[in-house]
């Protein structure tokens, strides 16, 4: 960071505008594949009335970035400002003056999603938006955290395939619409969350001290002793809680069973930890650098 401006966020937002700009207007749009929000809208105008998407989008999103402005913080809000700008400049500029995809219309739903998707994540995972219904769903996360994200967006999408279809008369349309954006929903919970998940180990023993020697040896993770008691002989024992990733998991495990044969291991699977030694994902107000 220099003259506190994140160079890194801002590049990664511009990446994430032109992956999701690329996913929608030269695949989705082209192949008439409805998408979500003020995107979709915009394609609903470009197509009847030749309205370039990305200034639509920046029209379209003015009065709902002022609703939402004092829910989410003013660090938020210029970040998605930025994001806009960056989003109408590649839709309207760069991407028309590439090919577009005009193969095979599923095709071009799940590339679209995927690209697009991934570029969405990256946006979200600087604690930024597009603008649109991004806000609405923003605020939602800020005051349910614990809806997942992607769901939210996919909820978002319906009602603009629904009116995608209905201008246009085409059911197809509308499930391909659906496709592309539950691929979009599923990426971004994937990269938001997925890259975030981690195992759980509970390692049932007679030396938890030892255990816990070995884990910090083979996987540099801590972890915590519970006090157990056996429930059919009533004997003392230690539990050793440790939270870790998929490959230090199977390096624990080794460690433990070669140190106590006997102990019993509990393997879980976790969709988030929060902690060190793990990134913690922020939505909404001020970004926070590590």
């Amino acid at each position: 960071m220099k003259n506190g401006i994140h160079w890194k966020g801002i590049a990664l937002e511009a990446l994430g505008c032109l992956l999701s700009a690329f996913g929608i207007c030269n695949f989705a749009v082209a192949a008439y594949v409805p998408v979500t929000g003020v995107a979709g809208i915009g394609a609903i105008l470009y197509h009847l009335f030749g309205v370039p998407i990305g200034l639509c989008s920046v029209v379209l999103n003015l009065p709902i970035a002022a609703i939402c402005y004092r829910l989410l913080g003013r660090g938020f809000f210029v970040r998605s400002v930025r994001c806009i700008l960056f989003y109408a400049l590649y839709a309207d500029v760069l991407l028309p003056l590439l090919p577009t995809y005009q193969g095979d219309r599923l095709l071009a739903a799940l590339c679209g999603g995927v690209i697009s998707g991934i570029g969405d994540a990256l946006i979200y995972m600087q604690n930024s938006s597009t603008g649109g219904i991004d806000f609405v769903t923003m605020a939602i996360k800020t005051k349910h955290p614990h809806l997942p994200f992607g769901n939210l967006t996919f909820g978002a999408a319906v009602a603009v395939i629904a009116l995608h279809g209905l201008v246009f008369r085409d059911v197809d349309a509308v499930i391909y619409g659906l496709l592309l954006n539950f691929v979009v929903a599923a990426i971004i919970n994937r990269m938001m969350f997925g890259f975030n998940s981690g195992m759980v180990a509970l390692i049932v023993t007679d030396d938890g001290p030892a255990v816990c020697a070995e884990i910090d040896r083979v996987a540099d993770r801590g972890s915590t002793i519970l006090k157990g008691r056996g429930g059919w002989g009533g004997a003392e024992k230690d539990v050793v809680l440790c939270a870790c990733g998929d490959k230090q998991l199977y390096a624990i495990e080794k460690a433990v069973k070669k140190l106590d044969p006997a102990s019993f291991i509990i393997m879980m699977r976790s969709n988030e930890v929060e902690g060190e030694g793990f990134h913690r994902l922020e939505l909404g107000g001020e970004r926070r650098e590590p």
